[in-house]
């Protein structure tokens, strides 16, 4: 065999290979573990403060794993507060999300320490071009699930100022700056 037909066949083979594995990557992996996917585009909710941004929710396993990425650049270099909200709404300049997600009805608080909402995701360090980016990995939140902790159809509000974790209900961390509603994605 020659030369260029070896790599021919090898490329076919790498190609084929992908193929198949881009195909069941959002149905099933491995023996039985379905997997599923969610994301929320972000935006701004005033005229004045550019937001854009994405968070994909990805649930394998019995975990979701949220990668959040964001660009505000009037925020440079500074913090800003990152929650899960009721509704999946960002009319009246936010507001339509309501409240905290907090299905188990808890203090609001830090993400991991003591008691807090299922909706507070934390505080995001902008560098000095206002990006930022967190990754986090839970099995309090489902995209699949019919209970009380599936994340789908509510809302991702980025705030103005940073959460201080301990002020109820919710942290203190200004206005509503950005907005986006976690949809099923495939």
């Amino acid at each position: 065999m020659s030369k260029s037909n070896k790599l021919l066949l090898a490329l076919c083979l790498f190609i084929t290979t992908s193929f198949a594995w881009f195909a069941c990557h959002n149905k099933t992996v491995g023996s039985g573990a379905t997997t599923a996917s969610a994301q929320a585009d972000l935006a701004g909710t005033k005229p004045d403060t550019t937001v854009t941004g994405m968070v994909r929710f990805t649930e394998r396993n019995g975990k979701v794993k949220m990668m959040l990425q964001i660009a505000i650049p009037l925020k440079a270099n500074q913090n800003v507060a990152v929650h899960i909200h009721e509704n999946g709404a960002c009319g009246d300049m936010g507001k339509a999300a309501g409240g905290h997600w907090n299905p188990t009805i808890v203090n609001h608080g830090k993400w991991g320490n003591g008691s807090f909402h299922l909706g507070d995701i934390g505080n995001i360090s902008l560098d000095a071009r206002g990006n930022g980016s967190m990754e986090m990995e839970t099995s309090l939140w489902t995209i699949t699930g019919t209970g009380t902790n599936n994340i789908l159809n509510k809302g991702i509000i980025v705030h103005g100022g940073t959460d201080d974790y301990t002020s109820q209900p919710a942290g203190n961390a200004g206005t509503r700056i950005g907005c986006g509603v976690i949809e099923k994605s495939n």
